[in-house]
């Protein structure tokens, strides 16, 4: 976050900022979505719906789920949440108590370990696999579980910081532990459809035991609406709806309106995700080059987890150095591995194609000089 502050400093300066840093999409939200939220704004009484949702957004996400991935889910075990954050949230109140221990894979996403902490639990970082077979360490899951019980997991798969994906085997494998050892299972889902070399497999695929979180905010351009959903084992159901009663009340009406509309631009989003596929290519020629090696592979997301080990065994340093002699942004590792994230960095690849291939120049002049 310093380094984003930073950049938008310089930028306000009028300084010509590029990022590689933020994880967004920099295309709007599809038509048909912002036509929907238009009129409900105009002509719908905007206001609370159920804490679950409403019906008519729930039943969208069940088609979904039965047009996308061939899976039968009931509406009545969906939860629309304001983004995938109070999804999380949601998710570790209700399998914890305070003292609870919940592991996630690292490096992974910041604001896991943080918004575990703020809630009185603890988080356990097990480290990747080799990405070579696998992208999770469970034999370090189930001896930091035998150490002191683990109450829940939670994995990522396309994941951030390092657009790695797992396998349907592996993620078998991985559920039938956690059912095995008592261990509540989490599926973070919400860059679906952003995999570039297999089909989306979610959780649900198998075990309906599994709790999956998902957001309109990374394939569906939709950031800003702060929509999300979470598909539930029936018994969680009435503990998920108590606490987001008391939480949040509900999710924006306006943006559960718009959101299923996204589930029919297909079309236009394939667009998007073609620009960052031709991103992903470049990235993918042009790193190696300047000697930055990608420490995992990018399958999925728009990220890329590169080893910058050869230029730096400071990664913060890298970032704010980079940014202020080259005016490029870009994350540095520590932020999503603490322990080992020095040497590494991530690059994000969802902005413009001229922007990103502009940054990719300046960096090729800088890293030789």
């Amino acid at each position: 976050m310093d380094v984003l502050a930073e950049a938008n400093r310089l930028k306000a300066a009028g300084n010509n900022v590029l990022s590689l840093a933020v994880g967004q999409p920099g295309s709007p939200a599809p038509q048909g979505v912002r036509d929907a939220a238009a009129q409900a704004a105009l002509h719908a009484p905007i206001g609370y719906t159920d804490a679950l949702g409403r019906a008519d957004t729930r039943e969208a996400i069940a088609q979904h789920y039965a047009d996308h991935y061939g899976v039968s889910v009931s509406p009545d075990r969906i939860a629309i949440t304001t983004g995938s954050s109070a999804g999380f949230m949601l998710a570790f109140l209700a399998i914890t108590e305070p003292g609870g221990r919940i592991a996630i894979a690292a490096p992974g996403y910041p604001a896991y370990r943080n918004i575990i902490k703020s809630l009185s639990l603890e988080p356990v970082e097990i480290p990747s696999g080799d990405a070579s077979s696998s992208v999770f360490d469970l034999d370090a899951l189930l001896a930091a579980h035998r150490a002191k019980k683990i109450d829940a997991l939670m994995i990522a798969s396309p994941a951030n910081p390092t657009g790695a994906t797992v396998s349907k085997a592996e993620l078998t494998q991985i559920i039938e532990v956690c059912d095995r050892e008592g261990i509540s299972f989490i599926s973070d889902e919400i860059y679906h459809r952003l995999n570039y070399v297999a089909d989306d497999l979610t959780a649900l695929s198998v075990s309906d035991d599994a709790i999956v979180i998902n957001s309109f905010s990374k394939y569906y351009c939709m950031t800003g609406w702060r929509i999300g959903w979470m598909v539930l084992p029936q018994n969680m159901v009435r503990t998920v709806e108590r606490l987001a009663q008391s939480l949040y009340i509900c999710a924006p009406e306006i943006s559960q309106i718009a959101a299923p509309k996204a589930f029919e631009a297909t079309k236009s989003l394939e667009l998007i995700k073609d620009g960052y596929r031709a991103n992903r290519a470049l990235l993918m020629e042009e790193l190696p080059k300047m000697g930055i090696t990608f420490a995992a592979p990018p399958d999925g997301a728009f990220y890329a987890w590169c080893d910058v080990s050869k230029h730096t065994n400071d990664s913060m340093v890298f970032a704010k150095t980079m940014l202020r002699e080259i005016f490029v942004a870009a994350a540095p590792g520590v932020d999503f591995d603490p322990i080992n994230g020095n040497r590494y960095m991530r690059f994000s690849y969802a902005g413009n194609h001229d922007a990103i291939a502009e940054s990719i120049e300046r960096m090729k002049n800088w890293v030789s000089v």
